[in-house]
């Protein structure tokens, strides 16, 4: 895993030079918040976002991703493919489990344009494999889920952004619904934070809710740092986390 990590870090640190040449526009991240925003991925762009995690659950258990990977490549100017991979490493007292978490395949398509009170909404679903992962993260059953995405733009440097969905574990028919609720602030032309809410409403137990919040900075237009940390607002959710994110991208047609 640590050779995997090294290898990594090597590759995102030629990127900035080599991403720095390319004259495309600024991108859109679906990181660090847990919001997704409606842009898409611009046609033949692969975009690349990892997330380095570290999870506290309670005070006896604890989650790191090394990382966890969103791999997005843009068809058209209306819909993208998307995958997602995670290599999770879980330490319940003394007893430490890692592997990769069952794939992720998904998709995200442009429904409409900002007008007005209308916000410019997309839509992304997902399946989650059953068996595409280590053994002992495996589940019984595939694992779909759904968002609408929405953003407001509320003035030159300020947007409103918030997710409505859906999610099903993997273990039973029971679904928990999905909200996020996030406000963007462009403090330069390389420096964002944002502030937001978020929860799960699942059909038979409690609701879970938490806030975050965090910086984004552009070292180019294709490469993008960020760093972020999110704490419980319910008991029975996680107690805390912290991000560090690497996103990059390039046009695999040149």
């Amino acid at each position: 895993m640590l050779k995997y990590l090294f290898v990594l870090l090597v590759v995102t640190g030629t990127l900035p030079k080599y991403l720095k040449a390319q004259s495309v526009p600024a991108m859109q991240l679906d990181r660090p918040s847990q919001s997704e925003c409606p842009f898409i991925t611009p046609q033949h762009f692969l975009q690349i976002e990892n997330g380095f995690n570290l999870e506290h659950i309670d005070a006896n258990q604890r989650a790191l991703y090394l990382p966890s990977t969103l791999w997005k490549f843009g068809l058209n100017e209306k819909f993208e493919f998307r995958l997602i991979t995670e290599f999770l490493s879980l330490k319940k007292n003394a007893i430490s489990t890692s592997g990769l978490l069952p794939i992720t395949l998904g998709f995200k398509t442009a429904l409409f344009e900002e007008k007005g009170i209308i916000p410019k909404t997309s839509f992304s679903g997902y399946i989650g494999t059953s068996k595409l992962g280590s053994k002992i993260f495996q589940s019984q059953f595939i694992v779909p889920s759904f968002k609408f995405l929405m953003q407001h733009t509320l003035s030159k440097n300020i947007s409103l952004a918030y997710n409505l969905g859906a999610e099903w574990n993997g273990k039973n028919a029971q679904q928990t619904y999905l909200y996020t609720l996030n406000t963007g602030i462009s403090l330069s032309s390389k420096l964002a934070c944002y502030a937001e809410v978020y929860g799960a409403l699942p059909a038979k137990d409690s609701p879970t809710h938490a806030c975050d919040g965090g910086f984004t900075y552009a070292i180019s237009d294709n490469f993008i740092v960020d760093l972020s940390a999110g704490v419980t607002l319910s008991s029975n959710a996680a107690n805390n986390y912290l991000a560090l994110g690497l996103s990059y991208r390039w046009n695999t047609k040149k």
